[in-house]
């Protein structure tokens, strides 16, 4: 693997929805994908919010009605492209100074009027610092961009 691998996840699926469908349910149900134990709050996680503009955040908010901003969107082009930053450092804290977060792009593109790739890409994971690894490791295993992208898919299957 080289180094430019190492700090690159990237995955991909496709829905057999159109591209307009697929990126909206991306950004206004992204509640609905993100897996709930993916909390960094002191109480359950009643609602995570996707802000659909530039400068606005990813943040979930918790039954106690505290507040968790863990991405901040840097790029909003419906249909085609959403990036967000990842602000949560190696030990799974919120990370305040952004030149050491990572950024993920998700690019959709229509395969046919009803079926779309969705194709995501974390990358400069090692701006996180000592540690990046556990980065990497979290976000590429079962239970980190597989699980987001499989429970999002799963948005489509009852159609």
């Amino acid at each position: 693997m080289t180094r430019t691998e190492a700090v690159v996840v990237s995955r991909r699926v496709v829905v057999n929805v159109g591209i307009k469908e697929a990126f909206t349910a991306f950004t206004e149900r992204f509640g609905e994908f993100k897996p709930p134990e993916h909390n960094l709050l002191g109480a359950p996680i009643t609602e995570t919010m996707f802000e659909p503009h530039v400068g606005g955040h990813i943040y979930d908010r918790a039954a106690d009605g505290s507040e968790c901003r863990w991405a901040r969107i840097l790029a909003f082009e419906p249909p085609d492209r959403v990036v967000f930053s990842w602000d949560i450092s190696p030990s799974w804290q919120i990370e305040t100074d952004p030149e050491l977060t990572s950024e993920v792009e998700v690019r959709f593109l229509a395969e046919a009027p009803d079926r779309t790739r969705v194709e995501l890409e974390h990358r400069h994971l090692d701006r996180h610092g000592p540690g990046w690894e556990s980065v990497r490791g979290g976000v590429e295993g079962d239970q980190g961009w597989p699980l987001y992208l499989a429970r999002y898919a799963a948005l489509f299957e009852s159609r």
